[in-house]
């Protein structure tokens, strides 16, 4: 099957639309460490990013500060003033374009950083989502991660734009690459399947028992029940479902699934536990995940700190240091380096 190469900008008709629904999961007061600039002049700073990256040599430290500490609407407003100032081309010159210059003189994680915000949030999660799905192999965890995370609201944003990029719909290309259960699950959230708005507390036990008895109660597991449950029920009716299993069982549902379940599947069914319970705290232990061990799983560092940065990366944070006890930014400088760390720590904010 053929692909084609999506063309992202700034520009596109998702341009406007926010990765923060006002059906989040989370209930608590969502906190970002990325705001507007104040006294903001996106001809200047286009003036002074072309300046950092003229001529011999590129101004790596300009273009930090200048991005960093911009928001998003900010950054589009300089990526327009950039196209206006410059994109007039000379001749055969199509003219220069901001990203396509940044990916020019930049490198490495700290180029994927910058280049990611300077995308619209939606494309920016549009762009991972297909970058997972690309060539040999898949990375089940991101598709996990972008996929499993969302309320229907956001999951329909992000269909529509990654459908309007992309020859191959989303759809059709989470069943190209993925299989069985796992499959099953992405596709009842990129379907919308969630029934949101339903909530009846009296069936609780009932779906608490049905889940107890296709896994503990049983010899092996029964997988589709938990699928189904799972994929369909809302955050109000699982929350209530969680709490009758532990008043069933005596352990967690969350403790159970690490026993009865192994692989991508039980990867993707504690996203959705941890996720209903507090997104932060998901993002929190996937942060830390990122980074535990030898190595650092950098694909997974950036995103999820340039997808929340302007969402709810403040309660990531806290989360963050109440659950390993060191803050979220002492633990990027002791993994990263040069101006790769300082964009990281600039996004992530000191406070």
């Amino acid at each position: 099957m053929s692909e084609f190469e999506a063309k992202v900008s700034p520009g596109t008709k998702h341009a406007a639309a926010s990765m923060r629904g006002d059906d989040s999961v989370v209930e608590e007061k969502l906190l970002p460490t990325v705001f507007d600039a104040p006294n903001f002049d996106p001809i200047a700073d286009a003036q002074a990013l072309r300046k950092a990256m003229k001529g011999w040599g590129t101004d790596e430290a300009t273009i930090l500060d200048i991005i960093t500490k911009r928001s998003n609407r900010q950054r589009q407003e300089i990526y327009q003033a950039f196209k206006k100032e410059f994109g007039r081309g000379e001749g055969d010159s199509e003219g220069r374009d901001l990203i396509s210059d940044l990916k020019k003189e930049l490198g490495g994680d700290f180029e994927d950083v910058i280049v990611g915000l300077m995308m619209q949030p939606i494309e920016y999660e549009a762009t991972e989502l297909r970058k997972a799905m690309k060539g040999a192999g898949t990375d089940e965890k991101a598709l996990i991660e972008i996929l499993l995370t969302k309320t229907n609201g956001e999951m329909q944003r992000l269909v529509d734009c990654y459908n309007s990029l992309y020859e191959t719909t989303l759809d059709d290309r989470i069943r190209s690459e993925t299989s069985g259960d796992l499959q099953r699950l992405l596709i009842l959230a990129v379907s919308c399947a969630r029934d949101e708005h339903s909530f009846n507390p009296e069936k609780a036990h009932e779906q608490a028992m049905s889940l107890y008895n296709a896994g503990e109660k049983k010899l092996g597991t029964d997988e589709e029940t938990f699928v189904i449950l799972l994929g369909h029920a809302g955050r109000q009716q699982l929350l209530a479902v969680f709490e009758e299993y532990k008043a069933i069982s005596g352990i967690t549902l969350e403790q159970a699934v690490k026993s009865e379940f192994s692989g991508d599947l039980h990867k993707a069914i504690l996203t959705i536990i941890q996720c209903m319970q507090s997104r932060p705290r998901y993002y929190a232990k996937r942060l830390h995940k990122a980074m535990e061990g030898l190595g650092t799983d950098d694909d997974t560092l950036i995103r999820i700190l340039v997808s929340r940065s302007e969402i709810d990366l403040g309660n990531i944070k806290k989360e963050y240091e109440t659950l390993y006890g060191c803050t979220l930014l002492s633990a990027i400088k002791g993994e990263t380096s040069g101006d790769y760390k300082k964009a990281l720590c600039a996004i992530v904010g000191s406070a």
